[in-house]
């Protein structure tokens, strides 16, 4: 079982690039909590789903997730 997670404290730092680089050497598909919280148009998912769209990942044995949500720490 392999489950990663990227924390940066900022945008712009390197998460995104750091979390596929580690994805291809690894061969494990990485998940965006960016994708998960904005819908079109910058409007915020509700919370549920957010926090659904991760749940969904965590079911898998092997995952990588970029992102630096700490209201959602606790699930990952």
């Amino acid at each position: 079982m392999e489950r990663i997670m990227v924390i940066g404290v900022s945008a712009g730092v390197g998460k995104s690039t750091f979390a596929r680089r580690l994805g291809d050497n690894l061969d494990i598909e990485v998940h965006h909590l960016d994708a998960f919280y904005w819908r079109p148009g910058w409007v915020e998912a509700p919370i549920e789903d957010f926090i659904s769209a991760q749940k969904e990942v965590l079911s898998h044995d092997k995952w990588i997730m970029e992102g630096n949500y700490s209201h959602s720490f606790n699930l990952r």
